[in-house]
């Protein structure tokens, strides 16, 4: 097949999907005689990204596959075609999600002995409402609390490919930082303490002073997977 009749293939395709595609999404579009080989494709997707310089559009790799998306420089003046305004997040929220990205897998009590105060319900629920965070395991201790980690949406809303992208800690040094790093778009972060890098990079499994191994065969860990129910142990709620 051409490259050019691929291209306008791929590229409709592309508009017309509901969520990112992958290479193999893609070759799945033609019958066994006519699939073009995965080098094809990535070619074909190769010069897409580069026919749109210069647009107000661009074709962007993120964890689930490739799409289409509106440049950040026009996503203000896009945006006012949408009634529903961006969702505005509480700086609580965003600190406690930047803990479960940079040391997945942690508990809602570790994820309290770094931030100094007990996590709200809500914020949980709402992490996980927005599918950023799921259940990924339950660590050996009374109670078995839940382990939580990121999940591809997470990786897919912040435009990652993988968690390695994420900014290191050295590059951070408060929540603003982190804002700034994943282009958080409608925030208004609450005015708080900020969290430092510091107590990021001590944080790890057991780190709140107690043993206990994580066990992860009820929930297997992966990005990918179906999330799972949470088990939440009941901490007295101090946040809005």
């Amino acid at each position: 097949m051409e490259t050019a009749q691929l291209k306008r293939i791929v590229e409709a395709a592309l508009l017309a999907a509901a969520h990112p595609l992958t290479i193999p999404q893609l070759a799945g579009l033609f019958d066994e005689f006519d699939m073009p080989p995965p080098e094809q494709l990535a070619l074909a997707l190769q010069e897409l990204q580069q026919d749109c310089t210069g647009r107000g559009v661009e074709l962007v790799e993120v964890a689930s596959g490739f799409r289409y998306q509106v440049r950040r420089e026009e996503h203000a003046f896009v945006s006012r075609l949408w009634a529903e305004k961006p969702s505005r997040y509480s700086r609580a929220l965003l600190e406690t999600l930047a803990l479960i990205a940079y040391r997945q897998p942690i508990t809602r009590a570790e994820i309290e002995a770094v931030r100094g105060v007990a996590v709200s319900t809500h914020i949980v629920r709402t992490l996980e409402e927005r599918e950023w965070v799921r259940v990924v395991g339950h660590r050996d201790l009374p109670g078995r609390p839940a382990l939580f980690g990121t999940t591809r949406q997470f990786l897919d809303y912040f435009q990652l490919k993988s968690l390695e992208d994420l900014p290191t800690l050295g590059e951070i040094h408060d929540l603003d930082d982190i804002e700034r790093q994943l282009a958080l778009d409608g925030i208004a972060p609450m005015p708080t303490a900020p969290i430092d890098a510091a107590d990021l990079d001590g944080v790890a499994a057991g780190d709140d002073g107690r043993d206990g191994a994580a066990t992860t065969a009820d929930h297997p860990q992966g990005a990918d997977g179906e999330p799972a129910a949470a088990h939440l142990p009941r901490t007295p709620e101090t946040e809005p």
